[in-house]
């Protein structure tokens, strides 16, 4: 049996090193601000600070997806060394990188046909999506095969559950996702969006909040009423941020409490270039695998 490699893209929120641990490569994703196109490199050339400062003093940063090109580029290497590629994809639902992800895919299985190259969209995004690759890594470590693995991903992507708050409603209303009223009445009464992932992999608006306190009680609420096996969760917990440190280890602080099964200490990451692009800072988000969405 052949051996075969996990790949994904930036836009899974968790620190190059972490995926250089497991054996994942990654394509880049870009952000353009400033009127210059830049890499999404994991914070490797700048830090979240520099990044968000120069949307505080004013900066409106866009983003393009990954190219199918990037994306052959990402796969070469491991199919001409002998391996097959599970390629893991940033959420069909929030951008185009999955038809990218088609497109390298047609192109490397028509170079290489002697190996498998499977693409799935992982219809998470964030450290959702990032938890979801971790998961699979250690799948894989343990044995797993390609085209189970594969099977596993889509049977159990849609557990992996997101939530997010956001304070600074600027961003999402550029991005449509709050109309321009509901971001003028909720950035004056202090309201806080709280959104999940849905089952097609889009981001929408479940409830609100009233201020950052009630917003980060309502992350950790969604967690106690959906993690699989309740307190007794044993799986992995992340959470990422856009410069919002204070509550997101106050998150972590109450998750760490509340689930003493945990498997390892609930990991904290920076939203990265390409989301963050969208959310602007003042973002907090919470993931962990729980009920699958289609039950909602």
């Amino acid at each position: 049996m052949a051996d075969y490699k996990i790949t994904c893209c930036s836009t899974a929120d968790i620190s190059s090193e972490h995926l250089k641990k497991l054996d994942v490569a990654f394509g880049k994703y870009h952000y353009i601000i400033d009127g210059k196109d830049f890499a999404d490199d994991l914070y490797t050339s700048l830090t979240p600070a520099e990044f968000y400062a120069k949307i505080d003093a004013g900066a409106m940063p866009t983003t393009s997806q990954v190219t199918p090109e990037e994306l052959c580029e990402l796969f070469e290497p491991i199919l001409s060394a002998g391996y097959d590629v599970l390629h893991i994809e940033f959420s069909s639902g929030l951008s185009g990188g999955w038809q990218s992800a088609l497109a390298a895919q047609k192109i490397m299985s028509e170079k290489y046909p002697a190996r498998k190259v499977y693409v799935v969209d992982s219809l998470a995004a964030s450290s959702g999506y990032g938890l979801l690759v971790d998961k699979a890594a250690e799948l894989k470590a343990g044995g797993m095969g390609i085209d189970e693995l594969k099977k596993w991903v889509e049977d159990n992507r849609l557990r992996v559950r997101h939530w997010f708050f956001a304070t600074n409603l600027a961003h999402f209303k550029r991005g449509g996702r709050v109309s321009g009223p509901a971001a003028a009445i909720g950035t004056l009464l202090n309201i806080c969006p709280v959104m999940d992932v849905n089952s097609q992999g889009k981001l929408i608006v479940r409830r609100k909040a009233l201020g950052r306190k009630k917003a980060v009680k309502d992350l950790f609420a969604s967690m106690c009423a959906q993690a699989e096996g309740g307190l007794g969760y044993s799986g992995k917990c992340y959470i990422s941020h856009s410069m919002m440190d204070a509550e997101a280890n106050q998150l972590k602080e109450m998750v760490e409490q509340a689930f003493p099964s945990l498997n390892g200490r609930v990991e904290i990451d920076p939203i990265g270039t390409v989301i963050g692009s969208h959310t602007g800072p003042g973002t907090v988000a919470l993931f962990f695998f729980g009920t699958d969405k289609r039950t909602l």
